[in-house]
């Protein structure tokens, strides 16, 4: 009997964790929604809605280590269940009266340290479900859901705020996070996922030697274990620029899924923080977030100060255009990585840096044209581009901690993702510095010296992991 697309355990993971990501930006620009008309109708100083709204990044920033190093010994399952249930509850219950800032500040400093454990919990769940040949476009396509999420949020929460209200709408954005809850719990409710156990289902840890469900040591009978066996079998093997083979079994990479294995492995903290190659990773997480922030933040300014045309003035494609493109950008970085790979006999290591290259380049180029825009329709597309070739450098260095240090991919990226949390604030605070020191954002000189530090600051990033990122697993 045929089995349909989402039986494949595999796929309800990758979906759940696209879902995760996509809900939790739905959260982030919701809350920015909501609280924006409430300060508006409260005649909130600026300096306080900015206060506000750049709460949340306090937590976040401060979480995303803790947050790798509790999915590794915890497991991304119970993870992602702490995380969703602390944030959506603190959503809902978010003061509505906008005079009060103390509240409103400590609840979205809450928000952003539950939530600073979901990509860390994300990765490290992706790290123990995908072989190798698939890491790219699942990661990918999981990330997208960001700017997906951000896309859907623009479109549709406006228009809800005013039809419910803007406090309901906080409420609404926690309904969204315990809805996402109940499907995950309902979507892993085989996988034990905490320390001592296996994140797979029973019946894929059968077919590995322990006991499943039936009481057998092989694999139980609905065949969830061969599929998954069978998409990383002891056939595979990819050549690579020394013409040397590296081959895979399905027991090799099933023994690696094992989270007993991952947990109780020793952190080798120091090791790996002295590494060239995840420091590759880290400082093109901090290049690649120094160009989003500074783009998406300075956007309305951009089109305001340079265009001549109010942002909120656009129509809702124009606005979400840039969302748009960079979660399909994301997700053709990914499946070109695997693509090179899988039919060009592509090193794990030459993808990578072929696909951040590309991304790096194309980014570059596009940010020192968003500056010689004239119009709408050409500031529009040089955003768009810029974001689009961004989202396809993904497909390279954000997936790369996956190749490396499977087992401590939450840690990796716990502390990549605190250097990019870090470089927005760099460089939002570093763009308004150079344009006040060129006079004002109506002059378009300061706008080149901007991009242009963002263009070299990638480009940088780019070489430093064409020297020094890796393909092969360094630690086990």
């Amino acid at each position: 009997m045929k089995r349909s697309f989402l039986s494949d355990p595999k796929r309800q993971i990758v979906l759940a964790m696209f879902l995760a990501t996509f809900v939790a930006y739905v959260e982030r620009v919701g809350f920015s929604i909501s609280f924006t008309s409430l300060a508006q109708k409260a005649h909130l100083d600026e300096s306080i809605k900015g206060s506000v709204l750049s709460a949340f990044y306090c937590g976040y920033g401060v979480s995303q280590i803790p947050g790798g190093w509790a999915a590794q010994l915890y497991g991304g399952r119970i993870m992602l269940i702490l995380c969703f249930l602390a944030w959506s509850t603190v959503s809902i219950f978010t003061p509505t009266d906008p005079t009060n800032t103390v509240g409103i500040v400590f609840a979205r400093v809450l928000v952003g340290l539950a939530q600073g454990f979901l990509i860390p919990a994300v990765h490290t769940v992706l790290a123990l479900w995908i072989p190798p040949h698939e890491k790219a476009r699942a990661v990918s396509f999981t990330t997208s859901g960001m700017y997906l999420g951000s896309a859907a949020a623009m479109s549709i929460l406006p228009s809800l705020a005013n039809a419910i209200g803007a406090q309901k709408l906080l409420a609404f954005d926690g309904a969204i996070g315990y809805a996402w809850l109940a499907f995950w719990l309902m979507v892993g409710r085989d996988a034990v996922g905490r320390k001592g156990g296996s994140l797979l289902p029973l019946s894929v840890r059968g077919g590995m030697g322990e006991k499943g469900s039936n009481g057998g040591g092989g694999i139980a009978e609905s065949g969830v274990g061969m599929e998954l066996s069978s998409n990383y079998n002891s056939n595979s093997t990819f050549k690579n620029s020394h013409n040397t083979v590296i081959s895979s079994s399905s027991n090799s990479y099933s023994n690696s899924s094992n989270n007993n294995a991952v947990n109780s492995s020793t952190l080798p903290l120091g090791k790996m923080m002295t590494h060239p190659a995840i420091w590759a990773i880290v400082i093109n997480n901090f290049s690649f977030h120094f160009g989003f922030y500074v783009v998406m933040n300075w956007m309305p300014t951009y089109f305001s100060k340079v265009i001549h045309s109010d942002l909120s003035s656009l129509g809702l494609a124009a606005k979400t255009l840039p969302y748009l493109t960079m979660f399909l950008m994301s997700n053709v970085g990914g499946w070109t990585g695997d693509w090179l790979i899988l039919h060009h006999h592509y090193t794990v290591a030459a993808a990578r840096k072929t696909v951040n290259t590309i991304g790096f380049i194309t980014s570059g180029l596009m940010l020192m044209l968003m500056p010689a825009a004239t119009g709408v329709f050409s500031g529009v597309m040089a955003t768009t581009l810029t974001l689009g070739s961004l989202g396809f450098a993904r497909g390279g260095f954000s997936v790369n901690h996956m190749d490396i240090a499977p087992r401590f991919a939450g840690v990796v990226m716990g502390v990549s993702n605190t250097a990019g949390t870090l470089s927005g604030v760099i460089g939002v605070a570093a763009t308004g510095f150079i344009l006040d020191s060129f006079g004002g954002a109506s002059v378009v000189q300061g706008w080149y010296y901007a991009h242009a530090l963002c263009a070299c600051v990638g480009i940088m990033a780019m070489v430093l992991f064409n020297s020094f990122a890796r393909g092969e697993k360094i630690f086990d």
